[in-house]
């Protein structure tokens, strides 16, 4: 199988757990307290990805310059982003309680909605194509810590919405459209940046790295803190801890 072919389909893979967290979110009445937990869960392995996989790598190809300028643009545009979308009815997406209910379900909500979803995905999987240029074939943990966190994503965005009186069809359409963009995203993360200069790929990488922490802090942990406060530093913490496990594993 070509590599880029490979890289396709393991970003799909990892975005394809949105949809397998949307339908527990969307028809299962999970208590806000356990939903809130699993997304500390999930930020905890993200965090621990993008600091033993994603950084670790960049400053190797590309030193600490180069990795230090994409980090901070990553996490600026980023930022930038997700405060123009936040405006337009995408501040509360990943929320599982109340607060979708105050955005707009007709006009730009949806559209914001939909695109900042994409903001949060696309640079996650844009690097685990980045990370089959090295040797050709993928670092699975960084994978199963994309997975692992991209459930709780899509299961506690789904779940608001479905309180906000958002269909099955734009859930699942919603989550399907960017399951596949998470495959071409990393089929292009291969193919388009194979071509350019270590440095390139380190910024890149660094890029993702900076933007996955920025949505962490904007999004995940305050809806982890939010439901499940006293538990939220110990389950992220045990997030962290298996995605550790498995980046070492991985070496």
């Amino acid at each position: 199988m070509p590599p880029s072919i490979e890289a396709g389909l393991w970003g799909l893979l990892a975005g394809s757990a949105l949809l397998l967290g949307a339908a527990i979110g969307y028809f299962a009445r999970l208590p806000q307290r356990l939903i809130a937990a699993v997304m500390a869960f999930g930020s905890g392995t993200l965090v621990s990805a993008l600091s033993f996989e994603l950084m670790d790598e960049a400053f190797h190809r590309g030193g600490f310059r180069a990795t230090a300028v994409g980090f901070v643009a990553g996490a600026a545009v980023y930022t930038a982003a997700n405060r123009a979308l936040a405006g337009r009815g995408a501040r509360h997406r990943k929320r599982s309680g109340e607060h979708q209910k105050k955005e707009q379900p007709d006009g730009g909500g949806g559209t914001a909605i939909a695109v900042g979803a994409l903001l949060d995905g696309i640079p996650e999987s844009i690097v685990i194509g980045t990370t089959m240029l090295a040797g050709g074939s993928v670092k699975w943990a960084a994978v199963v810590a994309i997975f692992l966190s991209n459930i709780p994503e899509g299961l506690s965005s789904s779940a608001g919405m479905r309180g906000a009186g958002r269909s099955k069809a734009y859930v699942f359409g919603l989550w399907s459209v960017i399951a596949l963009v998470s495959g071409v995203a990393a089929w292009a993360g291969y193919t388009v940046f194979g071509h350019f200069s270590p440095g390139v790929v380190a910024a890149t990488t660094a890029v993702a790295a900076g933007g996955i922490l920025a949505m962490l802090c904007d999004t995940m942990i305050p809806e982890a803190f939010e439901m499940a406060h006293d538990l939220a530093g110990l389950v992220t913490t045990l997030g962290f801890l298996v995605a550790f496990v498995l980046s070492k594993s991985d070496r």
